[in-house]
């Protein structure tokens, strides 16, 4: 990928988080959602944004749906912040990392806990 295309996909992101903030749709204002990254492709069409969604399955689903909704109200705002000719199709997909992450801390976390994990193995 080249410094350009890493650099609107970073502007691309920082917008998008922006954005979301002004959302009026329920199912996205009482979640709460972060933006993790952005690839945006080389013909600077589409713009692939993994959300994080800190929740049930049900509310990542109806976060999801908020978002599709408000897809093309996004992409004017963001097309506006990011100053490009014509403003990158968001496509949204849901990145389920952090709560992975959360999960295998937690795990790690109880296994100290039963003493079934000795003090190096961690680190």
């Amino acid at each position: 990928m080249s410094t350009r295309i890493d650099r609107i996909s970073e502007e691309v992101m920082k917008a998008l988080a922006e954005a979301m903030r002004s959302v009026k749709d329920p199912r996205v204002q009482n979640a709460l959602v972060s933006v993790v990254h952005c690839e945006v492709t080389n013909d600077l069409r589409y713009a692939k944004c993994f959300i994080s969604v800190l929740g049930s399955e049900a509310q990542c689903a109806e976060v999801m749906k908020g978002l599709q909704s408000a897809a093309g109200w996004l992409r004017r705002e963001v097309g506006h912040k990011v100053q490009l000719r014509y403003a990158p199709e968001l496509v949204f997909e849901l990145d389920r990392s952090i709560v992975h992450g959360a999960h295998i801390s937690e795990m790690l976390h109880e296994l100290k806990n039963d003493g079934k994990l000795g003090e190096g193995d961690t680190e």
